[in-house]
């Protein structure tokens, strides 16, 4: 199952990722020790919010910076919209 990505998403991604002081290269192969098949090139697309995440993914990466889930979704709003 994949997480549909949106701007916000993929800026916490990158702002996650500089945080910890890893380059996306050292990130995916931290993931990759705990299982996952995200290369570096995937990832990057993910980071630049032109692909999707697989759960597991995010899974490891809440695992390599021992973070909250929330932490992922910060500053996301629900926007509702009157179609009608």
């Amino acid at each position: 199952m994949k997480l549909l990505i949106n701007d916000t998403f993929a800026a916490n991604l990158g702002a996650l990722r500089n945080k910890s002081g890893l380059t996306q290269q050292a990130l995916t192969s931290k993931m990759q020790l705990l299982g996952s098949t995200l290369s570096r090139s995937s990832y990057a697309k993910i980071e630049c919010g032109l692909s999707n995440i697989k759960i597991t993914d995010l899974a490891a990466l809440k695992e390599v910076y021992n973070i909250s889930y929330d932490d992922f979704f910060q500053d996301i709003t629900v926007m509702e919209t009157d179609e009608s």
